[in-house]
């Protein structure tokens, strides 16, 4: 979903390796990885919010209509019906080796 926006995927790639490099002691690894990848997720929708305010201001139909499809884009990738939906890649690279954590 995000393939036409590589500074966000390497964000999220940047707190998933945070994941791995600190992992908690308390909570399974791939709980956390979901709670970083949630919030990374929503910080792209306030982030994408924030761009249409502006774009709205501005008045430029080309400008509000491209923010809009971001914003609607990073609600879709954090919703629990759209990219949060099969995660099951995530799952599995976690579940793979379990003497990495």
């Amino acid at each position: 979903m995000l393939k036409d926006y590589p500074g966000h995927i390497e964000r999220l790639q940047e707190v998933l390796n945070t994941v791995v490099e600190k992992p908690s002691k308390a909570t399974p690894p791939f709980e956390v990885a979901i709670w970083v990848l949630e919030g990374g997720l929503e910080t792209f929708i306030f982030e994408a919010r924030d761009e249409l305010k502006v774009a709205e201001l501005s008045g430029d139909p080309l400008a509000i209509a491209a923010a809009q499809e971001k914003w609607k884009l990073m609600r879709m990738a954090r919703s629990g019906g759209g990219g949060m939906l099969d995660i099951s890649d995530l799952a599995e690279y976690f579940e793979r080796p379990k003497d990495r954590f």
